[in-house]
């Protein structure tokens, strides 16, 4: 399959919530994600179950659900009955990643973990057997429109370095800065879905247009 397109609905337009959804997806987005921040694991509040059923409701793609949360294990029941396909939580913010990550399975949902750009691939080498995505951020999580961390790139690449050692299929997702000047270096160094908010949701010329040009900038 080629690489996924999941624009971040953190820079949608809210008042038109539903309809940005469908412009993506009919230009061809292949997910939808969903950027859930609490104040405390990261500066900034932002969605719940709420807005993640209402996204589900208007999407034919798959719902990509990141929680930048404390305790995500006392949401994942809520996510998941919300409608999360993937659900990804941080690995600085689980003591006991492993049953948080079994958990997210168990619910029905498919688990993913996230690394901040200050913390090393390695911290993940025993629980890349229980993943179905790696997510890399590329900034620091809490706001949307920050500009992209060029290591990002170099541990991309040790994120696929790591899979292929434990003979995972998992995914890797980068989340952060990306756009249409750093989308194939990624997809290059390993990378299989590019989150983007701004460059899809705050192009010039619109979403749709948006889409298009990451997907032109993958040729």
């Amino acid at each position: 399959m080629s690489v996924r397109i999941a624009p971040s609905i953190l820079s949608a337009d809210f008042a038109r919530l539903g309809e940005e959804v469908g412009a993506v997806v009919t230009a061809g987005a292949d997910w939808i994600h969903v950027d859930v921040m609490d104040g405390h694991f990261v500066p900034n509040i932002t969605l719940g179950p709420a807005i993640t059923a209402a996204v589900q409701g208007e999407s034919a793609v798959p719902v990509d659900v990141h929680l930048m949360i404390a305790h995500p294990e006392r949401f994942v029941d809520a996510f998941v009955e919300a409608g999360a396909d993937y659900l990804t939580v941080h690995q600085e913010a689980c003591p006991h990643l492993h049953r948080t990550l079994q958990q997210v399975r168990d619910a029905g949902a498919r688990p993913g973990v996230a690394i901040n750009p200050a913390t090393p691939v390695s911290t993940l080498r025993d629980v890349v057997g229980e993943v179905d995505l790696l997510l890399v951020m590329s900034v620091n999580p809490g706001f949307g429109g920050q500009a992209f961390i060029p290591a990002s790139v170099r541990k991309v690449r040790e994120a696929r370095e790591l899979l292929a050692a434990a003979g995972s299929e998992a995914l890797i997702e980068v989340d952060g800065g990306v756009d249409a000047s750093n989308a194939a270096a990624l997809v290059a160094a390993g990378a299989d879905v590019l989150v983007a908010g701004s460059a899809v949701f705050r192009h010039p010329g619109g979403p749709r247009q948006g889409v298009r040009d990451l997907r032109e900038a993958l040729r």
